[in-house]
């Protein structure tokens, strides 16, 4: 992405915030994973979407109107000895060379230079609650303006959440962002028709894993945006299944809800098949109720319809079709005010889709629910599970697992499909499968 899209980023914020304010905002940590190798460091989302620098030990800092520059970079200074471990990294050059900032320093100066940059604002935005070293660490920077209060300076007396601007920027996706979101959903549909190919019974499910991850790094997306469930049989009724160990038996479904990652940015896509190529009968039955559901649910993705409307339609869909089945005894309208439906179809439809899987952004404004506009990205991700042991409805149901997952933008006109390139229909599925 380029760098001018992440200073019209910082304009905006700054612009939020206001004169007399100060944001700050810290990069993630390295994070050990044992002895001495650490997990793959995976930048903050929400200091990346202002900085580009992805580099940890830094601190970004924005303040409105300062004559010496408004975006002020703390990172690490440039070592050869580094560089030549560990490879190329910025240094204060490079920050503001290549990342724009308007001034650097050096991350170990910051006890040091913090403070005066705090001197005489009156609120500072950072995200509260996130970083406990950066709770910590701005109270003792503010105690330590505030004595100075006798050479006449003043402490911010006003503390904000940057999550309130920051998210708010985030949920509405631009041209740039949308580019990377397309080329995450290209690559990760692709990867799911690549594994509808290679499924048969007796493989382990780790396999059909490893057959996703392949196709996303042969592609130029080498981190997966969650860990991918790959759940056969019944291990599709447990929602968040990562074990992805089991053997693959003939007649049972296979569950896949994976995603690659572009730059920072998710694809979501959840599909669901025969491991032998056909869906038996009552297979098809419950994957066709699903499917209509999704498809009802699609249809309120517009601008100006409410968020919660698209859930609305695949919990009477869904309902209707599972009283129509025999799953469920009674009238639709009592069962669905009842929430009779739950113990089947406990999630809501979806969530926001952007830099991380499960995004930032409110799904309620003043205690109601928001009005979907143009430039939103949210996944339509209606499911059944059917638990192996319910004694409630016919053995032919039980253990059956079914959620069918697609990305999508809410466009001025309507919506757009970001994941339409992986099958869904029973037709098209089978068709894939049997063609192998």
């Amino acid at each position: 992405m380029k760098q001018s899209e992440f200073k019209k980023r910082r304009k905006k914020l700054i612009q939020s915030i206001g004169k007399g304010a100060i944001a700050l905002i810290g990069s993630a940590p390295i994070k050990i994973r044992n002895r001495d190798v650490d997990y793959p460091f995976r930048q903050d989302s929400d200091f990346y979407y202002l900085t580009g620098f992805n580099e940890p030990d830094a601190l970004a800092v924005f303040i409105p109107e300062r004559k010496e520059g408004e975006y002020i970079l703390f990172c690490r200074e440039f070592d050869e000895k580094k560089a030549l471990w560990e490879g190329a990294h910025a240094g204060l050059g490079g920050a503001k060379a290549d990342y724009d900032a308007e001034e650097a320093f050096a991350i170990e100066d910051l006890n040091k230079v913090l403070p005066g940059l705090l001197e005489n604002k009156a609120k500072v935005f950072y995200p509260m609650g996130r970083n406990s070293e950066l709770d910590h660490n701005l109270l003792a920077w503010i105690n330590t303006v505030k004595n100075r209060s006798r050479s006449g300076v003043t402490a911010p007396s006003e503390l904000y959440s940057l999550d309130l601007i920051l998210h708010e920027m985030r949920l509405f996706k631009s041209d740039s962002e949308l580019k990377l979101m397309r080329r995450a959903a290209e690559v990760s549909a692709a990867a799911h028709v690549k594994a509808m190919q290679a499924c048969k019974a007796g493989l382990f499910e780790y396999q059909i894993e490893a057959e996703l991850i392949h196709h996303f790094i042969q592609n130029g997306l080498r981190a997966v945006a969650y860990p991918s469930i790959v759940a056969g049989g019944k291990n599709a009724c447990t929602l968040h299944y990562t074990e992805n160990n089991s053997k693959l038996k003939s007649g049972d479904l296979l569950l896949i809800d994976a995603g690659a990652e572009c730059d920072h940015y998710a694809a979501d896509i959840t599909r669901t098949f025969p491991i032998s190529g056909r869906f038996n009968e009552p297979q098809k039955q419950l994957y066709q109720l699903v499917l209509d559901a999704q498809a009802a649910a699609i249809e309120q993705i517009q601008p100006g319809l409410p968020w919660n409307q698209a859930h609305d339609a695949s919990v009477e869909i869904l309902t209707k079709g599972l009283v129509e089945l025999g799953l469920l005894k009674g009238k639709v309208k009592k069962l669905i005010k009842d929430e009779k439906y739950k113990p089947f179809y406990m999630h809501r439809i979806g969530h926001w889709l952007g830099m991380d899987v499960h995004d930032v952004g409110d799904y309620k404004v003043n205690q109601e629910w928001r009005s979907l506009e143009a430039g939103m990205v949210l996944t339509i991700e209606p499911g059944l599970y059917i638990p192996a042991d319910c004694k409630t409805v016919d053995e032919q149901w039980r253990g059956i697992g079914i959620r069918v997952e697609d990305d999508v933008l809410v466009t001025s006109q309507g919506h757009e499909i970001l994941t339409s390139g992986v099958p869904k229909s029973i037709t098209e599925i089978e068709a894939l499968m049997q063609a192998v």
